[in-house]
């Protein structure tokens, strides 16, 4: 059984809604044409950086990548672009994210077939907050100064045997 919702909002609110939703679908377009992402190999000889449609933006290389020969080079270009590929295209959805919301940006993700690479299922997830926490425990035990533990008072603590000129004067 579907519950029912009155509807509080007024005509011309709902109609200043669809429009805005309608102006902010429009720029969804130029968005994620304007993403892009950039990768390079481990040993910094190609960089790579390309649009969230996979249009090749830049592509550099180090006169040292000569050394991994044609076939090599060929595959790494071709990895190091998918990297940049998969940043662009999360860098785009966080973009529609902030314009549209993460209800719609994950609907447009269903709907293109190309899900965020942050959603994939291989990604690593990062570590849970209970490691965090237990990493940051030893670490702060690690790294907590040791301080100096108080001398003892003396037995004869009297408060009026205090001699002021004892004290060291600044001036």
């Amino acid at each position: 059984m579907v519950e029912e919702v009155p509807i509080v909002r007024t005509t011309k609110q709902l109609i200043a809604d669809a429009e805005a939703r309608q102006e902010a679908f429009a720029q969804v377009h130029d968005l994620m044409a304007s993403a892009t992402g950039t990768a390079h190999d481990r040993d910094n000889t190609i960089e790579v950086t390309v649009d969230a449609r996979g249009k090749l933006q830049k592509l550099w290389l180090a006169p040292a990548a000569v050394n991994w020969g044609p076939a090599r080079l060929g595959e790494l270009i071709v990895e190091v672009a998918e990297v940049a590929m998969r940043e662009a295209t999360q860098n785009s959805y966080n973009k529609v994210a902030l314009l549209l919301g993460e209800d719609l940006t994950y609907a447009i993700e269903q709907l293109s077939g190309m899900p965020a690479p942050a959603r994939a299922e291989d990604d690593d997830p990062g570590m849970t907050v209970e490691e965090f926490q237990r990493q940051r425990e030893l670490r702060l035990r690690g790294t907590q100064r040791r301080t100096p533990t108080p001398a003892p008072a003396p037995e004869d603590d009297d408060v009026y045997s205090f001699d002021p000129a004892s004290l060291r004067s600044d001036r």
